[in-house]
């Protein structure tokens, strides 16, 4: 297993950042198992990502011309509740807010009433069902730390989508870490995020080239 530790100052400068490392160092591979089976990409054994300023606007990647955003303000924004309340659209079958909704709570009264001195202030995702969903929860941890005046999170992935999930994903959960840091009284602080599974499908490995400015903009496509 190779470790890439990755190190960068806003969510932005990260995205890019991974999207050359999997274009470059990615484990080639044919999926066998869930929905994407029978495809191709390109993965990271193992990566470890540090953000030392999330909070800093826009939180969301600012792409080349002529490459789609992979997220936009309006999305997250929409995205929002399913990370942090029970609300589930017809057809899904979980939410990672079914799991977190009441434990950000939790964390919340932890810290206020029993001080920032503990390590159990963690939030899981996920149950023993989920072993058998057709696309179990990616996200299956998020914990916390207040330290030095500042909250912070560290955050687990079994599996991560780079170019869809990972913008996405991390824009609300800083979102999220500001919120409960307002509860709190405390300053937004770091973001880690780590991964045995950040990938990019094939179908994306043209524009992500592009989109790090390692590849030709003339041949890039991506749906």
């Amino acid at each position: 297993m190779k470790t890439i530790t990755i190190e960068s100052r806003d969510i932005s400068e990260a995205w890019f950042l991974c999207l050359r490392k999997v274009i470059e160092h990615g484990y080639e591979y044919l999926i066998e198992r869930g929905s994407y089976s029978g495809q191709k990409r390109k993965e990271l054994d193992f990566v470890q990502i540090k953000i030392t300023n999330p909070a800093n606007r826009p939180i969301t990647p600012d792409v080349p011309a002529g490459v789609p955003p992979p997220t936009t303000m309006e999305y997250i924004e929409s995205y929002l509740p399913y990370l942090m309340t029970a609300k589930r659209a017809e057809g899904e079958q979980y939410t990672y807010g079914q799991f977190l909704e009441h434990q950000i709570g939790e964390v919340i009264r932890m810290y206020k009433q029993e001080g920032f001195n503990t390590n159990q202030a963690y939030m899981s995702v996920g149950d023993d069902h989920s072993i058998y969903l057709e696309d179990p929860p990616c996200l299956r941890g998020i914990d916390t730390r207040v330290r030095y005046g500042k909250l912070h999170f560290i955050c687990y992935f079994r599996s991560w989508d780079l170019w869809a999930g990972f913008p996405s994903n991390l824009a609300a959960l800083q979102l999220l870490k500001e919120y409960i840091g307002s509860e709190l009284g405390v300053e937004d602080g770091e973001m880690i995020a780590v991964s045995k599974g950040l990938h990019l499908y094939d179908y994306c490995w043209e524009l992500a080239a592009v989109a790090c400015g390692i590849g030709d903009a003339s041949n890039a496509g991506c749906s």
